[in-house]
């Protein structure tokens, strides 16, 4: 296997030349498969005359030295490096500090669980044994700044990693090829993202214990600053499970083609409402039902007969009684059976022309009897959006309420009023909290959050709603009252 050993390098002019002789002579021997890239990040002292000599001296090496014209910053720095390792077809590639800050020895320990395919990333953790740390001289202030993060971080993330601050790092340069990294903040919490965007991809990433040691690189990491700049991009990648934030860099996954959603079912949501209200042996049509959860339950669960449509084909819908393709912007919908219930979950807002459809599916709805819609829709003016308006955020994303797909927006107000226009009486407004199950899994935590924006709701629910649902009825149309005052003046 090719594999490249990055050594970054700021003012290290003093280290950089021990920490190559630190390196095992496993690795010093591998000239054919092993390379040594030093990127020197504009240092201000003489760190690039050193590499440069140090290369000339260890010509039994496979050194290659490269020198950034102007400081890139941490982040920055690995950037270059990977993109090296990518297009240089390197297989692992593993990050050494120059400073000597990490233990180059260790590097085999880190190295071999890539090999073996025990992982995909390794990362070297001081805080496995965590009293060692303090041994190796991490201050105190330091060690429980380095704890709190993690716990605040293994919390948003569900990661359980023993740290994200270590800088000794090995990677699987077919996963660095997976995942934008390029994206990633040029500061020190570039690692942090890195680790999130692995685990976004599913890879796996092992931890080895390793020594603590400081050395003068560690003093251009100012702790407070790092600090909120990790809580940021934690906070950051944790919200967009509520679909109300986007950031390219967490969000990478399946952007092209339909997004394929999770049940809604075991948690207060549109879904599990919607199927609570119906009743048993109902004959139902789904308009949009997606991967059709709520649709299979009502057929299992409640003997209902369920007629399903949506835009993209799917074989694996044979329960249904019935299911057709159709696209809602070009195709007029026609009803041709009776309905006690008709689903219309989460689809009006990626229409660009919803009037024109209710108008239409009004139509069909007042030829029929006892037929009711159920209709839901995100709350645009829910108070995460709000909060992002009021910081100059408003980023369209893959899911939630600032779907990219997402063509109409809409308050309770003007949900109302759209209702209203196209001839339908409202019976019943439910309003939904954030999906906080799917962003931090069904837990006390979760569960708590519900019941907290369930009360909530019932204060304001033009506030703070995640979704809208509404139970309607079509109105009798002009025509029909006319012709039902017709029909009466011709018995009298």
């Amino acid at each position: 296997m090719k594999i490249l050993i990055l050594i970054t390098a700021f003012n290290v002019e003093k280290f950089v030349e021990k920490v190559i002789q630190r390196l095992p002579d496993q690795i010093k021997k591998e000239k054919d498969n092993v390379e040594i890239l030093i990127i020197d990040d504009a240092s201000k002292d003489d760190t690039l005359k050193k590499i440069l000599l140090m290369k000339e001296k260890l010509k039994n090496m496979n050194i290659t030295c490269l020198s950034n014209k102007e400081n890139l910053g941490y982040g920055g720095n690995q950037k270059v490096g990977y993109y090296y390792a990518i297009k240089n077809n390197f297989d692992i590639v593993v990050l050494l500090h120059g400073d000597g800050q990490y233990s180059p020895e260790l590097i085999m320990e880190m190295i071999n669980p890539i090999k073996n395919n025990l992982a995909d990333a390794v990362q070297g953790s001081r805080m496995i044994k965590k009293f060692n740390a303090l041994k190796g001289g991490m201050p105190l202030y330091k060690f429980f700044g380095n704890l709190g993060l993690t716990t605040f971080q293994n919390i948003l993330t569900n990661m359980k990693l023993s740290e994200y601050h270590s800088g000794y790092r090995a990677y699987r340069v077919n996963c660095l090829k997976k995942i934008p990294f390029n994206l990633n903040s040029n500061y020190f919490h570039f690692d942090t993202q890195i680790l999130i965007q692995l685990n976004i991809s599913k890879f796996k990433i092992l931890e080895i214990p390793i020594p603590t040691f400081y050395g003068e690189e560690i003093s251009s990491l100012k702790a407070t600053s790092y600090g909120f700049a990790i809580l940021r991009t934690t906070i950051s990648y944790f919200v967009q499970k509520f679909g109300i934030f986007y950031d390219k860099k967490f969000n990478f996954i399946n952007e092209e083609g339909p997004v394929k959603y999770v049940s809604k079912l075991n948690f207060l949501s549109t879904h599990k409402s919607a199927y609570e209200l119906i009743d048993n042996h109902s004959n139902v049509l789904s308009i949009g039902c997606g991967e059709a959860y709520t649709e299979k339950k009502l057929t299992n669960d409640k003997q209902c007969s369920v007629d399903a449509i949506d835009e993209y084909q799917n074989d694996d819908l044979n329960f249904l009684n019935s299911y057709k393709v159709l696209n809602l912007e070009k195709d007029k919908l026609v009803i041709n059976k009776e309905y006690n219930y008709i689903l219309f979950l989460d689809v009006i807002e990626h229409l660009s022309n919803p009037e024109t459809f209710l108008k239409n599916l009004n139509k069909e709805m007042t030829l029929k009897k006892n037929c009711k819609l159920i209709i839901s829709t995100p709350n645009i003016a829910n108070i995460f959006i709000r909060i992002m308006l009021l910081f100059g955020q408003f980023n369209y994303g893959k899911k939630g309420i600032l779907d990219k797909t997402h063509k109409r927006l809409f308050t309770l107000s003007s949900f109302k009023r759209l209702l209203v226009d196209t001839n339908f009486k409202i019976e019943k407004i439910i309003a939904i909290p954030p999906p906080f199950p799917l962003a931090i899994s069904n837990n006390f935590l979760s569960k708590s959050l519900l019941t907290i924006f369930t009360f909530l709701n019932k204060l304001r629910m033009s506030l703070f709603a995640f979704q809208f649902m509404l139970i309607v009825k079509p109105k009798p149309s002009l025509e029909l009252l006319l012709s039902n005052a017709s029909i009466r003046e011709e018995k009298n």
